[in-house]
C-alpha cells in the first residue's frame, strides 16, 4: 500500500471536481453556441434568420421522414431558444442536475429527428454528446463551482 498524496480521498475528490467542471464548461459552451448558430445566415444574427433557418430545417425533416410538419415546426421553433437557455444554465452551474438532464433529453430529441431521416453522422455525434451528459450526471455530486447548486443527500 502506498500513502502517496495522489491516492488520498481529497485528491480523488479534486480530480472528480475538475472532470465535472471540464464537462460542464464544454457542454455548456457547445449547447449555447449550437443555439446561437441557429440565428446566423450570411454572417448576421437575426430573428428573421432564425425563423427562416428553422422553417427550412422542419420542412427538410418532414419531407424525408414520417414526422408531420406541425411537430417538426414546433420543435424547430423552440430549439434555438432552448439551446441558448440550457447552455447558459449548464455553463453557469444553475441547478446542474436538472439542467444537464433536460439538455441531454433535448439532444436525444435532436437525435430522434435525425434517426427519422437516417442521418447517421449526426446521430453518432449526438450520441457522443448524450454520453458526455450521462458522464456529467454521474459526476454532478462533485459540482463545487456552481452559481446555484443542487442539494445532494
Amino acid at each position: 500500500m502506498s500513502d502517496s498524496p495522489a491516492s488520498s480521498p481529497a485528491a480523488c475528490r479534486f480530480e472528480y471536481t475538475a472532470a465535472f467542471l471540464l464537462l460542464r464548461i464544454f457542454l455548456g459552451l457547445r449547447t449555447f453556441l449550437a443555439g446561437l448558430e441557429k440565428f446566423e445566415a450570411g454572417g448576421r444574427y437575426t430573428f428573421a434568420n432564425y425563423y427562416a433557418n428553422m422553417d427550412r430545417m422542419a420542412q427538410g425533416i418532414t419531407g424525408a421522414s414520417f414526422l408531420p410538419l406541425w411537430a417538426t415546426k414546433n420543435f424547430a421553433h423552440s430549439l434555438g431558444y432552448l439551446l441558448l437557455l440550457f447552455g447558459v444554465l449548464v455553463l453557469l452551474g444553475i441547478k446542474s442536475r436538472i439542467s444537464l438532464t433536460l439538455t441531454g433529453l433535448l439532444y436525444v430529441g435532436l437525435a430522434f429527428g435525425l434517426m427519422a431521416v437516417q442521418e447517421n453522422d449526426g446521430i453518432a455525434w449526438l450520441g457522443v454528446y448524450v454520453g458526455m451528459f450521462a458522464g456529467a450526471l454521474v459526476l454532478v455530486r462533485y459540482d463545487r463551482f456552481a452559481l446555484w447548486r443542487d442539494r445532494f443527500d
